[in-house]
């Protein structure tokens, strides 16, 4: 198959890929949906995802063969936890008659990844929200996380090249936070950083041991409530492909990820008996004040993510994003406190 060198525009791609002809029988497009980096198609049994041509800070999904690489990633990553998922990646392609299609005999011009369609209703998330989740669900979640966590070498960095790599992202978070453009309260996120920093200083010993212990590893990077199916077999998908820095993590610090996104979702106890199945099934004490500290950098990344929306002017008029990296802002601020790292009077 040639690669062409004529990219179509993304309304044109988007425009085409909404229309039952550019599928390969019997798939029929349901529903766009898009994200803040692709679209996603749906029809009955699949989803089709396409990377959108854009860069921002590590990824950089602006030239087709940059896309074609991500997908490749893509599904070689999220396989790790979601084979059943993650099928293929399928070239879109330049038909003769100047038509775009999934996969069929012309020049290649993008490319998507194909996947089986989960039913929302089993969600992480939708289940949190109606009730439905237990227990059980967490206790397998952690089972099928620490599998996986025992099949990852540990990360290629040194104890001091982790403690700058926690340093650095505390660095990021203030910066971004406590920009004025976001009239987020400046005080509170100097105060935060300046926790965070201090204690990657004071417990370097103990980051350290993490990092000896083979704690650190190629994770998932973004595990959310959002991204884990809990019908048959139970699934994890959508981890972070476009960057590998990005997927370094303590496998206690991820679990933990995953914990403050249930007590955000008004499941605290449900996180609470995931990170103790955590322990129990990995064999991993890991201390609570530093599960904490770990919560609370979780927190901060998570309203950086928010507020970064406002940098889109589709975004920038929300109320939405502000009020959600406030909400972040304080969940960073009670697992401090929670930790013994910030006195109650602490903003």
């Amino acid at each position: 198959m040639r690669q062409a060198r004529a990219e179509p525009t993304t309304a044109e791609v988007v425009a085409a890929l909404s229309q039952a002809a550019a599928y390969p029988p019997p798939e029929q497009p349901v529903e766009a949906i898009e994200t803040h980096m692709s679209w996603v198609f749906l029809t009955e049994a699949h989803a089709w995802k396409l990377k959108k041509p854009v860069r921002h800070g590590r990824l950089d999904f602006s030239t087709a063969s940059a896309r074609r690489f991500y997908c490749l990633e893509e599904l070689r990553l999220n396989r790790r936890l979601a084979s059943s998922v993650y099928l293929d990646v399928v070239p879109l392609t330049r038909e003769g008659d100047g038509t775009l299609r999934i996969g069929g005999t012309g020049c290649a011009v993008d490319w998507l990844v194909k996947m089986r369609r989960l039913p929302l209703a089993r969600m992480l998330d939708r289940m949190i929200a109606v009730g439905e989740a237990a227990e059980g669900h967490m206790r397998a979640i952690a089972a099928a996380l620490c599998a996986f966590y025992r099949t990852q070498a540990p990360a290629p960095l040194d104890r001091r090249g982790y403690r700058a790599l926690l340093l650095r992202t505390v660095d990021e978070h203030e910066r971004e936070l406590a920009d004025p453009a976001w009239a987020l309260p400046a005080d509170r996120v100097h105060a935060l950083a300046a926790v965070q920093r201090d204690f990657v200083r004071r417990h370097a010993a103990e980051l350290d041991a993490r990092v000896a212990a083979g704690r650190v590893v190629d994770a998932h990077g973004d595990l959310r409530p959002e991204h884990v199916w809990l019908g048959e077999p139970l699934a994890i998908i959508d981890c972070l492909e476009f960057s590998a820095e990005l997927r370094l993590a303590d496998t206690a610090d991820e679990v933990g990820f995953l914990a403050l996104e249930c007590e955000r979702a008004g499941a605290a106890g449900l996180g609470r008996v995931l990170v103790e199945a955590y322990r129990e099934q990995c064999g991993d004490a890991v201390s609570p004040q530093l599960l904490h500290f770990y919560q609370s950098c979780r927190a901060c990344t998570r309203a950086q993510l928010a507020i970064a929306h406002l940098h889109e002017p589709r975004y920038r008029d929300s109320p939405v994003w502000r009020r959600r990296a406030l909400r972040y802002l304080a969940l960073a601020t009670r697992h401090l406190r929670a930790a013994g790292l910030m006195h109650p009077a602490g903003r």
